[in-house]
């Protein structure tokens, strides 16, 4: 008996060792009402975002673009969406013609979802065996890798969408009823959304080939979809719901009806603006690594409120996972000298991407030569 108590008392010993390994839940410590977030949330003083100038008079807005207008061989619809990847990164998506009743049910099930019990969204935990190990998929929260690791002040559930044989059928929810289902229509919609809008970034680039980026969305690439929840905090001044960062696939796109989202573009930090039935579209890393550069993969954050929570889905395009990526030699030249070295594997690139997140570095910066 002796022997087993000592055992037992060692496994409660070693639980107690990796609580520091697991978020707490946002939503619960904003339910409970504190003056003051905890100070694992609180940022650094240069990061905080009073001081970080944002929402500035902005001389070159955030373009909107109609990608009904581009499909139709619109020049100047064309000249607007070459600027905006090769200036900002990203850019707010109109004419995509997903239906305003489709994106209303991606929000609808996601607002659903975050509001069950805590019990039952921890059916669905990122964390997983004795050692509560993270991985991508999975509710919960940053991936902690020391004890002193400032935390987002965000909840998150990643899941794989594509290709189809990927998914985790165990990990998507059950409730609300048409999770499934909606989330099934809304990734393909988008994914055609995609497609098109790397085909015209193509040809921003300078690439002969119209498909040379849009192909690597191929049967192997891997689709994550990120439901994320950013609770009230009563000192939004103190934390960030999402630290600064460049994505590190292909292309993402971002489904929101609340503002938050900030990008940084010369040392300033800009508001991305809410237009109604609007998707914003932003380049990842890989794209700037084929295009040596001429295209931006933008660091970007999201910020806190007091007054509202905040819900959004992004959809991340990225390249198959034993794929390697690299600048294409066409944009290789006396000129413009190649600027990056080839990537890691995808699927390490990605993991890379979350260690440096938790360190708050950026994986791009490693392969970068100049």
């Amino acid at each position: 008996m002796e022997t087993v108590l000592r055992e037992e008392e060692s496994r409660r010993m070693a639980d107690d060792d990796q609580q520091w390994k697991v978020p707490p839940n946002v939503q619960e410590l904003a339910a409970a009402g504190p003056e003051e977030p905890p100070s694992r949330y609180v940022v650094r003083d240069h990061d905080r975002p009073a001081l970080a100038g944002a929402g500035g008079d902005v001389t070159d807005p955030i373009p909107v673009v109609d990608l009904g207008r581009l499909s139709c061989g619109d020049a100047d619809e064309a000249a607007k969406l070459q600027s905006a990847l090769q200036t900002w990164g990203l850019f707010l998506a109109v004419g995509h013609g997903i239906e305003p009743g489709l994106l209303g049910e991606m929000m609808a099930v996601t607002r659903d979802f975050f509001n069950l019990p805590l019990e039952e969204k921890q059916r669905y935990t990122n964390l997983v065996g004795d050692k509560r190990e993270y991985r991508i998929e999975g509710y919960g929260g940053d991936m902690v890798l020391s004890e002193t690791q400032v935390l987002d002040w965000c909840d998150r559930f990643y899941l794989i969408v594509d290709p189809e044989s990927r998914r985790l059928h165990d990990l998507w929810p059950t409730r609300p009823p048409s999770f499934r289902d909606v989330l099934h229509r809304y990734s393909a919609r988008c994914r055609e959304l995609a497609g098109a809008v790397l085909r015209e970034a193509a040809g921003a680039a300078g690439l002969p080939e119209e498909g040379r980026l849009a192909d690597m969305l191929d049967e192997k690439a891997v689709t994550y979809v990120r439901l994320n929840c950013y609770a009230p905090c009563p000192r939004p001044d103190r934390v960030l719901g999402f630290r600064p960062h460049s994505d590190g696939g292909v292309l993402t796109v971002l489904l929101a009806e609340t503002a938050g989202l900030q990008v940084l573009r010369d040392g300033e930090w800009h508001d991305v603006p809410v237009v109604p039935g609007a998707l914003v579209v932003n380049l990842g890393d890989v794209v700037e690594v084929v295009s040596n550069g001429v295209l931006r993969s933008p660091v970007h954050r999201v910020v806190a409120s007091a007054e509202r929570g905040r819900v959004s889905v992004a959809a991340f395009y990225t390249v198959d996972p034993e794929r390697e990526v690299e600048p294409a030699p066409e944009l290789v030249s006396e000129e413009r000298p190649r600027r990056y070295e080839k990537t890691k594997k995808s699927g390490d690139y990605v993991r890379e991407l979350l260690e440096s997140l938790a360190r708050g570095e950026r994986a791009i910066d490693k392969v970068k030569l100049v």
